[in-house]
């Protein structure tokens, strides 16, 4: 962990040192697979969606809405969704001898973290939503 991650107290840090900690364990992975067409291929894609699912989170971290929020949460789930069939691609065709297991757990666990705070985001902003300021009557 570094200082920035130690002094990060701001909501959701715990999963966007998660986030980083994804990112960086897909480079290592990288580094090991062949260098032929197909696994640079697959390292230029798995790259960027690995390390986009984190870049994405950090800024719905500093959204200026809730609306923002759940846009920008969206297309990290969908970055950590693509890192996902990635993983697997390597894992079926044997393209490395590191073994990315670990990888994809953390990958399928964020994703599900990343689709449950989305849920409750959507949930909260249809409440918001329904008030009287919303709609723009005002209570009397």
């Amino acid at each position: 962990m570094t200082t920035y991650e130690q002094h990060d107290l701001r909501k959701g840090a715990d999963i966007a040192a998660r986030l980083l900690d994804l990112g960086s364990g897909v480079v290592r992975l990288v580094r090991t697979l062949p260098k032929d067409a197909a696994a640079r291929h697959i390292s230029s894609q798995i790259v960027r969606s690995a390390t986009a699912g984190g870049a994405n989170y950090e800024e719905a971290r500093a959204a200026e809405s809730r609306s923002d929020f759940i846009h920008k949460v969206s297309i990290a789930t969908k970055e950590l969704r693509e890192t996902i069939y990635w993983l697997k691609l390597i894992e079926h065709a044997k393209l490395s001898a590191v073994d990315g297991a670990p990888l994809l757990s953390e990958a399928m666990q964020l994703t599900a973290i990343l689709t449950a705070s989305l849920r409750t985001a959507r949930e909260n902003l249809q409440q918001r939503g329904n008030g009287p300021q919303a709609t723009g009557t005002s209570a009397r």
